[in-house]
């Protein structure tokens, strides 16, 4: 006994519309139903590679990120900078990166993300390139270059968890964002080891700008190779699946084709109404505020305290000592890789118990964070060890947040929402958070040295003192992800009725 032609139509309807293609064409070719075979076992090795391309994608993004606080003593002395101006580098970088995210969100929801991936890619790896070959009386050109790899990295950040969601239905979905989100403290603290090494071992700064690129290109080509050129909303599948017959209505259409008639402010405005996403991003601003004054400042930071402590000796040479940046970086990784595993495990069952969990987490974590960072800054002028160990568990707490804020995202805003959402997250948490946080370190760092007599005490002290600021704010963003805690069942719930 065959197999009915009408069960496999709908097979046929499903694969269709999986594939993006015309239903009609689909439906004619329908007819020889004993020839139709689909491979079960292909779509699932294609998403492994998807995820592994973005994630290696999203490893140079974020080693392109942090090279410059990794050789920050260098650059500083290269240029003649101060606090205020080197902290402007990565100001400069964070707003170019904020003001584009919400054009990629924009173009995300409407063209081939693809597309715009690659371009994304090959535009911060050229820029990253020939920043190598600026001299240091072009201190603005270089400011400008930080600024235009910041555009190219928003392409990416905003775009390439939004083809995660698509791949990945919510039960897998946050295993699949925690591997992708583990690259960015691996690829923080690799930008901060790479810059460190290869300044040291070619007593040229200059060089931790030209590794990155290769890495680009090969990023590229996977990219051309292995990423199907179109992937199919996830609210397509769902509809596919949820067909009786085997007629596809015409209110039933792929999302992608309504999602196009959609103004941008119309989107903007449904989430601005949407309490669990205003506040979530909040949290994330705060936490976006503390980890942009580390990722800047606390290398140096901890030289001044060792030179303080007569463990180090002031910077005279031509390549200063960036044992610390080694240090940090490799602390980065392993509390980031760790933290984010564990909140990713934490959420996974937790969730069983308490449909609030995820905020909960969140708040938790931020708090403790906090704590853990005031007590590193407070010791750090009598025991450097123990200031290395608060600084490993206030980064530990903190990772644990970055994929369950993302997931936050992803389960209160409807799908074909979602690359909008996290533009205009990506826009708030950075205006208010790390676009600000190392150009305001230095500036308070500059105040507090002006009204002092200028010694190697008070360059410590005035680092010291503007660092406090992250602790407080940290304690704000643990409020925020509270309130979260408030709003978060509703507003899924809402979001599964779009």
């Amino acid at each position: 006994m065959q197999p009915s032609c009408e069960h496999e139509d709908t097979d046929l309807l499903l694969q269709a519309v999986l594939e993006g293609q015309n239903y009609g064409a689909a439906a004619a070719e329908g007819t020889r139903c004993p020839s139709v075979s689909v491979s079960r076992n292909s779509p699932a090795k294609r998403d492994c590679l998807v995820v592994a391309v973005l994630c290696f994608g999203n490893l140079i993004n974020f080693i392109d990120w942090f090279i410059v606080p990794g050789i920050l003593l260098d650059i500083q002395k290269y240029f003649g900078l101060s606090d205020g101006k080197a902290g402007l580098l990565q100001t400069v970088f964070t707003l170019c990166y904020m003001l584009a995210a919400p054009i990629f969100g924009y173009l995300g929801d409407r063209y081939n993300r693809k597309i715009i991936l690659g371009a994304g890619l090959f535009f911060w790896s050229g820029v990253t390139l020939g920043s190598s070959f600026i001299t240091e009386s072009h201190y603005r050109i270089f400011v400008l270059s930080r600024g235009l790899v910041g555009i190219g990295s928003a392409s990416y950040s905003t775009i390439a968890p939004t083809i995660i969601a698509d791949l990945f239905e919510e039960g897998k979905r946050t295993t699949v964002l925690s591997i992708f989100y583990i690259f960015i403290p691996v690829g923080s603290g690799c930008g901060y080891m790479l810059a460190a090494g290869m300044a040291k071992s070619t007593g040229d700064w200059h060089w931790a700008f030209r590794v990155t690129p290769c890495m680009g290109g090969l990023a590229l080509l996977l990219l051309i190779l292995l990423v199907p050129h179109r992937i199919q909303r996830r609210t397509a599948v769902h509809r596919a699946l949820s067909i009786s017959g085997t007629i596809l209505e015409a209110d039933e259409k792929p999302d992608v084709h309504r999602t196009a008639k959609t103004t941008w402010c119309q989107d903007v405005g449904s989430l601005v109404r949407n309490c669990s996403f205003v506040c979530s991003s909040l949290g994330l601003t705060a936490m976006a505020f503390v980890t942009g004054a580390l990722g800047m400042w606390m290398p140096l930071f901890l030289y001044r305290a060792q030179v303080v402590q007569g463990i180090v000796p002031p910077c005279l040479q031509e390549s200063c000592n960036s044992s610390n940046s080694l240090i940090f970086g490799g602390i980065t990784i392993g509390t980031g890789i760790l933290g984010i595993i564990a909140g990713a495990e934490a959420a996974r069952r937790l969730r069983k118990r308490n449909n609030k969990a995820d905020p909960l987490i969140c708040a938790t974590s931020m708090f403790i964070s906090s704590l853990c960072l005031y007590i590193a800054l407070m010791v750090a002028q009598t025991n450097i060890l123990s200031t290395f160990i608060f600084i490993a568990f206030g980064e530990l707490f903190l990772s644990v947040n970055w994929a369950v804020v993302t997931d936050i995202l992803l389960y209160v805003v409807t799908p074909r929402r979602q690359s909008t959402a996290i533009a205009l997250q990506i826009l708030v948490s950075h205006l208010l958070g790390d676009a600000g946080s190392p150009y305001l370190i230095g500036v308070i760092s500059n105040a507090i040295q002006a009204r002092n007599i200028p010694s190697l005490q008070w360059s410590f002290r005035s680092m010291q003192y503007s660092f406090v600021t992250c602790a407080f704010v940290g304690v704000f963003g643990g409020g925020f992800f509270l309130l979260t805690s408030f709003y978060i069942e509703e507003d899924r719930k809402e979001a599964q009725r779009l």
